[in-house]
């Protein structure tokens, strides 16, 4: 079966589900329910959808759903018309001015049953899993844009505020709309609240090397002495660096420079036209490569630490297999942060990628080009579009108000771009042929990559929440990495998500975190015996990768009196200008 593009096959059953009539399906409920009349017809409005991607449902399933379905309406119908309130349970409708409204509320109930309805219709299509996850990802898209809270005409709350403020609420919606309208994007912070280098992106240090593709930072010491094995730390190059670096009570840079390291970032440049020609092997040979090789040069040591997050801790993977197979061993350890090496289980992704999606970013970007940072925002907006688009079109455009100053989300806004041959490699390579983790099936940099050769501890975070990067998918490294020596790896689990999980600081002792310590033969094998043996501990998981760290940087040795060395002067201040250039 051939799924479309995800985003067009919503768009079409928008088009196609506009009606509400046609949300009640088959069923011959009384005319007078409102919004929930019969199709004229009687027909099902997903059979004609389902036959066009061949693909079907079963009779008796069928029937079980419509049965389920018609005993649930008619129940709500009979509350609704003797006067007993609806009873949901969905954060959308959880202001006052919903249940006071009996109207109101039949709305929203009569809306969270059709959107259970549907959503079983997809969950029972007859399809393989993946192309069964593509439409049920698909039919959510759709579910959550049809979401009465979404439109003034049946948004209570909206229609409040129009009228306490007299119209002023509505004309400050379009103002915003329009101005959004005009940046190409959903505004979801107060982005004249942040700076990057004055309020975000604060840490104190110097650029010591550059080249066309990443500047590299070194950050000011913060104690007297620091163990003697430096830390390169490698972000993804999808976002800005700055992640890691947003503000002193959560910047997890500044956090391990306090431990006492001496900590490298490499800041990578947000690519324009003249990059558009860049490749996987690029970023691996000329970003991640040589950031290891500068930072050996400056500190004078053999070996450093070596961090990725995201895709980049497959770029720093990647990188380090490519000099294994050189016949080099840089790594004092690898810590790899929600990154995926086996692409097994790749989340809600998978349904962005298949040979025709693949086929047709390569036809258009492969041989050069860059696929817009704006494209990349929307898919990962489209991955939670209650959180990340949903609610900003009722607070922004229907309630007319101001999003409030958020620093994680103003660094989700500060989109990048990326090198369309760069782009295409990566989407084919891993998460479509999954061939990283296979020994030799890939040549990058003129070598044959093999994680196993990797001579180097290694600690794993995931977390529990991750919809990007799940955390079992994560653990799966544990089988690839450092497998002569796979007592010294360690694996540990954050409470929340991608993000959340990650920027989890120390000193405010939230969430909690997961750990197995475990040996021998007794070491879990996979993860879900590696949580059963799991004990929870309270607060961030930071400390055990500092310990971690320390465990393996070697000696004490006082702190760098400057930045960078004769060769490698100090070019400007942290963060850097590469940082700070926009994608659009």
């Amino acid at each position: 079966m051939n799924m479309p593009d995800p985003q067009a096959f919503a768009a079409s059953w928008m088009t196609q589900f506009a009606d509400p009539t046609l949300w009640q399906g088959w069923t011959s409920l009384p005319q007078a329910m409102p919004g929930m009349a019969p199709p004229a017809g009687g027909a099902n409005p997903l059979a004609g959808i389902l036959k066009d991607f061949g693909v079907g449902i079963a009779p008796a399933k069928l029937e079980a759903i419509r049965d389920d379905y018609l005993k649930k309406a008619g129940a709500l119908w009979q509350d609704f018309i003797s006067g007993k309130p609806a009873e949901f349970h969905d954060k959308r409708f959880s202001a006052a001015e919903w249940r006071d409204n009996p109207m109101s509320a039949f709305s929203a109930a009569s809306y969270l049953l059709n959107s259970e309805f549907m959503l079983a219709l997809a969950d029972a299509v007859d399809a393989a899993p993946r192309e069964r996850q593509k439409i049920r990802f698909t039919v959510q898209q759709v579910v959550d844009a049809m979401s009465p809270a979404n439109f003034f005409a049946t948004n209570p709350e909206a229609q409040k505020k129009l009228i306490e403020t007299k119209g002023e609420s509505l004309a400050k919606g379009l103002s915003n709309m329009l101005a959004d309208i005009q940046k190409g994007r959903i505004s979801q912070t107060d982005e004249s609240a942040f700076v990057v280098g004055e309020n975000v992106g604060t840490s104190s240090g110097q650029v010591v090397f550059e080249n066309e593709l990443f500047q590299l930072i070194q950050y000011t010491p913060a104690t007297p002495t620091v163990k003697a094995v430096p830390l390169v730390m490698i972000p993804p190059c999808i976002n800005k660096f700055y992640i890691l670096d947003l503000q002193p009570e959560n910047s997890l840079v500044r956090y391990v420079v306090e431990q006492g390291n001496t900590v490298f970032m490499v800041s990578w440049r947000n690519p324009d036209r003249t990059l558009g020609n860049t490749t996987w092997d690029d970023y691996v040979e000329t970003g991640a490569i040589k950031a290891i090789e500068v930072v050996r040069e400056i500190t004078g040591q053999d070996k450093t630490h070596v961090f990725g997050f995201c895709v980049g801790g497959t770029i720093a993977a990647t990188a380090l297999a490519v000099l294994a197979a050189r016949g080099q061993q840089p790594a004092a350890s690898l810590s790899l942060l929600t990154t995926l090496l086996d692409f097994s289980d790749t989340g809600v992704l998978e349904v962005f990628v298949d040979e025709a999606q693949v086929a047709h970013r390569e036809q258009s970007l492969a041989k050069g080009g860059l696929m817009p940072g704006r494209d990349l925002a929307t898919t990962f907006s489209a991955l939670r579009p209650n959180d990340l688009v949903w609610n900003y079109v009722q607070q922004n455009y229907l309630k007319g108000k101001e999003p409030p100053a958020f620093d994680l989300l103003y660094w989700n806004a500060d989109s990048t771009n990326l090198p369309g041959p760069m782009f295409c490699w990566y989407l084919r390579n891993t998460y479509l042929e999954n061939k990283l983790r296979e020994p030799g099936a890939l040549t990058v940099a003129g070598v044959p990559v093999d994680l196993g050769k990797i001579d180097a501890p290694v600690f794993l975070y995931g977390s529990k929440e991750d919809h990007i990067v799940p955390w079992e998918a994560a653990f799966a490294s544990m089988a690839l990495l450092n497998p002569k020596n796979a007592k010294a790896n360690r694996y540990v689990l954050g409470a929340s998500g991608h993000i959340a999980g990650v920027i989890n600081p120390a000193a405010k002792n939230k969430r909690s975190h997961w750990v197995n310590d475990k040996g021998g033969k007794q070491r879990p094998k996979t993860a879900a015996a590696w949580m059963a043996g799991a004990t929870e501990q309270k607060g961030s998981w930071w400390p055990e990768w500092a310990k971690f760290l320390a465990q393996n940087g070697g000696a004490d040795v006082p702190a760098p009196s400057a930045a960078g060395n004769d060769k490698y002067q100090p070019t400007e201040a942290a963060p850097g200008r590469y940082v700070k250039a926009r994608a659009d």
